[in-house]
């Protein structure tokens, strides 16, 4: 499943917001320096889906705010 994701970096807490069925919003603490914020990102993607890490891949936005996820349920 591909869900959309909008990062928003140096915030005042950590937090995940369900937008609709396959977009969110993810809130994160850390600055977007050395890849930081999207391990962040996908701990808090992992956790709010209550899956392992390893399910949670990031396919696209890399180095931008709108990223593209792969989540695997099986």
């Amino acid at each position: 499943m591909l869900i959309k994701v909008k990062a928003n970096v140096l915030s005042k807490e950590d937090k995940v917001i369900k937008k609709s069925e396959d977009s969110f919003e993810v809130f994160v603490k850390v600055d977007a320096q050395r890849n930081v914020a999207n391990k962040r990102i996908i701990e808090l993607l992992a956790e709010y889906l209550n899956l392992p890490q390893y399910k949670v891949k990031m396919i696209k936005g890399f180095k931008e705010s709108n990223k593209i996820f792969n989540i695997r349920y099986e």
